[in-house]
């Protein structure tokens, strides 16, 4: 292969994979809403968008025998930047939302064919210490993307907005900047990238073989001790977030007059696209810390309680409706923070439960559970909003983070499991 530095290739990379899934998830919500789309309407559509990662370990055995894992994600970053072209030219159509809605089903499509692609040529591309070594490079990355889909682009698209007062104009400028940027990464990784010789090396299974083993793999999964009570905590310890994610954005950009808190565009990404996501990742750190000292079942509880019990941020903003941005960034800050830290269970439970054969097709399962846990919510999220207004819809958020507590107290987990360990 050739020798080409790591840092050429890797912050790029993933820096590329987290741009089309936060405007998949995150960008495209407010964007709906600046269009004068209901909630109930823009949760039930953008949730549906989560299907691609639900499916994703059921499709992922085929790309390691169609072409090499560098081809797909090439192929997939030159779909992702004519999806979002493709988005950017019909925003000012007659017929944009269901033009929008066929580019962003591309574009997650393609953004979790990436994640697999790109996830595999990490381990081909670099040895074992330089995998380790990248790990967190490649997470920070991810969180810089997310902190320019959200606090970068929205806010450009609002000052566009504010300059031509013109909502379609500017969302479909922004979009399309966005995909010369993607454009952009494309050309560059077409060089950039290293060529495995791994990564050349095809046909080692066929299809019928990969299919028998995609069933040996899902059959081995459901045999595992705990298997309803692992699914039923994957699917219900974020359960409150499901409900939240999409409403709490479009509560802090809506209306006042709806109960909004009546954000600009430019306002949302710094609290949530800027001051949000530092929160979240420096909750992330946190809770990686401290699970690794004295292992998951000792940070079990304290996890939960920190998932749970912020959302009461939204309670208090939905009663007191502040003007004050540092209050309500603090208030979201208060709350990423709870989650990131609390998320690390999750996570490490995902490990925990992948523990054994196949860990690696196991684990790919577990995150489809995941993302089920937040498509499942999501659907019903902006209409139960909608029929109850926000203020209630954030009580029923807190009444909801009891399934967080009973899935939580039915676990079974090894004390030791997480703790670091001498040799």
């Amino acid at each position: 292969m050739s020798r080409r530095s790591p840092w050429a290739w890797v912050p790029s990379l993933y820096f590329a994979e987290g741009i089309p899934y936060v405007t998949v998830m995150t960008i495209s919500l407010i964007m709906y809403k600046r269009m004068g789309m209901s909630n109930t309407d823009i949760t039930l559509y953008t949730s549906w968008l989560y299907l691609p990662w639900v499916i994703k370990p059921f499709w992922s055995p085929f790309i390691d025998i169609i072409k090499s894992k560098r081809w797909w994600v090439i192929s997939m970053q030159l779909l992702i930047g004519a999806a979002l072209g493709g988005v950017a030219f019909t925003i000012p159509t007659s017929w944009w939302l269901q033009g929008t809605l066929c580019f962003f089903w591309l574009m997650a499509f393609s953004s979790a064919t990436h994640d697999i692609a790109a996830d595999g040529f990490y381990m081909m591309g670099l040895n074992h210490h330089q995998q380790a070594w990248f790990v967190g490079i490649r997470s920070t990355l991810y969180r810089i993307a997310t902190i320019f889909g959200q606090g970068v682009l929205v806010a450009l698209a609002g000052n566009i907005a504010v300059m031509t007062r013109n909502v379609r104009y500017s969302w479909s400028l922004m979009f399309y900047l966005a995909a010369g940027l993607f454009i952009a990464l494309w050309l560059y990784h077409s060089w950039a990238l290293p060529r495995p010789k791994e990564d050349d090396d095809h046909g080692k299974l066929g299809a019928k073989e990969l299919i028998r083993e995609l069933g040996r793999t899902v059959r081995t999964f459901f045999d595992k001790p705990q298997v309803v009570v692992g699914i039923c905590f994957m699917l219900f310890y974020r359960m409150p977030e499901g409900l939240l994610a999409k409403v709490s954005a479009l509560f802090l950009v809506d209306h006042q007059y709806n109960g909004g808190l009546g954000l600009s565009d430019s306002e949302y990404g710094l609290a949530q696209g800027t001051v949000g996501i530092i929160g979240l990742t420096l909750g992330g750190i946190l809770g990686g810390i401290a699970a690794s000292r004295h292992g998951l079942k000792r940070w079990l509880w304290p996890m939960v309680m920190a998932i749970t019990l912020p959302d009461i941020v939204y309670v208090y903003l939905s009663y007191a409706m502040p003007s004050n941005l540092f209050i309500i960034s603090v208030g979201i800050f208060i709350e990423q923070f709870g989650y990131g830290f609390g998320f690390t269970a999750y996570m490490l439970y995902l490990i925990y439960y992948s523990q054994g054969e196949h860990k690696t097709s196991h684990y790919a399962i577990c995150t489809a559970f995941m993302a089920l846990s937040m498509m499942l919510p999501g659907l019903i999220a902006g209409a139960l909003q909608e029929a109850v207004g926000y203020q209630t819809f954030f009580i029923i958020v807190m009444l909801a983070c009891s399934m967080t507590y009973v899935v939580a107290a039915l676990l079974k987990i090894d004390p030791n499991f997480g703790k670091k360990t001498t040799e």
